[in-house]
């Protein structure tokens, strides 16, 4: 079956389904780009919004590559070029997902200057959020066919996991210092790692349950949020 094949066959959903999701998609990125814009204009050199600025760019830019070849394939049908499209946003969004929890780490600290923490924690982030990275480089990832190699998959997500793992337990033991309610930076992470591990292990077999990706949005949408609550705080 050929690539364009196999999307096809994946992409048997209704088409309201299919005009629901692009308007969610769209929706999220013009969110993604008003936020980074509310971020910068409103940060007056306070450093931890020109980070979640990065952040929120960061996150909607590299979605972007994945997100709008979708919209196209759900309204325009699947092209030839479909699979390669789909296959470089997948990739280039598993780089930048990993350097938004690098990002969030560095607004933890810039958030929380005065908790003590063990050098070790910073430490694992980067080594892990590195090795998740160079491991998306490797030509054994499959991004451009829509055959599954869950054995990358996993190579590629057990650092990702531990690098998520470490950013939530830091907003743990941030808890709700300051009044900030950041705790909520935990269920927002861990239900986001929730709801993607399915799709990256489950979609090309089971394309319905890529539906989990919609829920992993609004998870990020919170986590972005969470940020413009604290321009008139900090």
């Amino acid at each position: 079956m050929s690539n364009s094949k196999a999307i096809a066959k994946q992409e048997a959903m209704p088409r309201g389904m299919r005009i629901g999701e692009s308007v969610f998609d769209i929706a999220y990125l013009i969110y993604d780009l008003i936020a980074a814009i509310i971020f910068f204009t409103q940060a007056n050199g306070r450093l931890v919004f020109v980070l979640y600025g990065a952040l929120t760019l960061c996150l909607g830019g590299g979605d972007a590559f994945h997100l709008l070849p979708r919209v196209q394939m759900h309204l325009c049908g699947v092209q030839d070029d479909t699979q390669r499209k789909l296959g470089m946003g997948t990739a280039i969004t598993s780089v930048t997902m990993t350097v938004f929890y690098v990002l969030l780490y560095f607004i933890w600290r810039q958030i929380f200057p005065e908790l003590e923490v063990s050098p070790a924690v910073p430490a694992l982030i980067f080594l892990t959020a590195a090795v998740r990275i160079v491991i998306c480089f490797f030509p054994q990832n499959d991004w451009f066919s829509n055959k599954e190699n869950l054995r990358w998959s996993l190579y590629r997500n057990i650092p990702f996991a531990i690098t998520g793992i470490l950013v939530i337990a830091l907003f743990a033991i941030s808890g709700n210092a300051g009044g900030y309610g950041l705790w909520r930076m935990c269920i927002a992470i861990a239900l986001s790692f929730g709801f993607y591990l399915p799709v990256t292990f489950l979609a090309k077999r089971k394309p319905a349950v890529g539906a989990l990706m919609l829920p992993k949005t609004v998870m990020y949408m919170w986590i972005i949020w969470m940020g413009l609550s604290l321009l008139n705080v900090l």
